[in-house]
């Protein structure tokens, strides 16, 4: 099983640009860092807002590209609805050269919708939008003269699309939420699926995962290019009492921050503990404790590939995330089998 991290680049709440400079630099020493270790990916988010660093991802990767040797690097998620598919392929091919082979991407809609009005979409075209797209970044992945007419842009009638990544076909995950649609989607294109599992408990996707998969058998895809990978919130620390004491603040601020955007109740200690249980979806614990959860949720899924950490929301210190990282390869990893 992969083991990696994901991090949406927190801007510090000074949001200064000597604050945020040094923000950027701390995370691509995280990178260098999971490298280090030998974690499996490392993916950097995109969000349009202003307590985010990470509206320019294939940025942030090429330079991270530039200090590191082994580890995959890739978008989570791409926001594909707001973007231009050549443009995409464009940024993502040419990091797979600057990274020797490394890149992939995860493309989905987002968690936000501030990206629509900024580059002037309308909502209404949320679920028509994306699907357009996805299926014009595939045909460019496949096809370096391309022939595509669409609503949402202007025909291409055989332009070529350069550069052409290292790799011979640039992995590309579908990033989903909880909507069937969006599972079902990605089995019948037969593309790896990674499933943001942010709250609740983790047993309660497998019907979702049965859909993808099913799907993709209807559609005649090889099991294993069904791929899953499993996003998940979590830190890990030498003890179990101090990964909880030292996520829990920073956790409770952001998720009730974000709860009064979406009509959620602010967080409270007892919800926190349930969410962190033997079935709730976040990974926080001792090393021991996360790797035998994550094997679990495994388990309960059917069996997935990669698991990717999301830590950055909890407002921790850079020196705990270099040990977090630190602890995942050294101890969680080989534990994983």
């Amino acid at each position: 099983m992969q083991l990696g991290i994901d991090s949406f680049a927190a801007a510090p709440s000074t949001g200064d640009a000597a604050a945020n400079s040094a923000a950027i630099n701390q995370l691509l020493e995280r990178i260098e860092r999971a490298d280090q270790v030998g974690l499996d990916v490392f993916g950097i988010g995109e969000h349009h807002r202003r307590e985010f660093l990470d509206s320019a991802p294939a940025v942030i990767l090429a330079a991270a590209a530039a200090r590191t040797q082994r580890i995959r690097l890739t978008s989570a998620v791409t926001v594909l609805s707001a973007a231009d598919p050549v443009r995409v392929f464009q940024q993502f091919a040419t990091l797979d050269l600057i990274s020797e082979g490394r890149t992939e991407m995860v493309v989905g809609r987002g968690s936000f919708t501030e990206a629509f009005p900024l580059f002037g979409l309308n909502l209404r075209d949320y679920d028509a939008v994306f699907n357009e797209k996805l299926a014009l970044l595939l045909q460019i992945r496949d096809q370096e003269h391309v022939h595509w007419t669409g609503t949402f842009r202007p025909a291409l009638t055989g332009q070529g699309v350069y550069p052409r990544p290292m790799q011979p076909r640039l992995p590309i995950w579908l990033g989903v939420g909880g909507t069937p649609e969006s599972f079902a989607r990605a089995g019948a294109l037969g593309l790896p699926l990674m499933v943001a599992i942010i709250g609740g408990e983790t047993h309660r996707f497998r019907p979702l995962v049965d859909l993808y998969r099913e799907a993709g058998r209807r559609a005649g895809h090889a099991p294993e290019r069904l791929q899953v990978g499993l996003h998940s919130l979590g830190y890990v620390a030498d003890t179990t009492s101090e990964a909880v004491e030292d996520y829990y603040p920073g956790y409770a601020r952001t998720f009730t921050r974000i709860g009064r955007e979406r009509g959620w109740p602010p967080v409270t200690r007892e919800h926190f503990d349930a969410v962190r249980g033997p079935r709730g979806a976040l990974l926080v614990g001792s090393p021991d404790e996360v790797a035998a959860k994550i094997l679990r949720h495994s388990e309960a899924l059917g069996g997935i590939s990669r698991v990717t950490f999301q830590m950055d929301q909890a407002d921790l210190p850079p020196e705990k995330l270099l040990r977090a990282i630190e602890l995942l390869g050294q101890q969680v990893k080989p534990l994983l089998g």
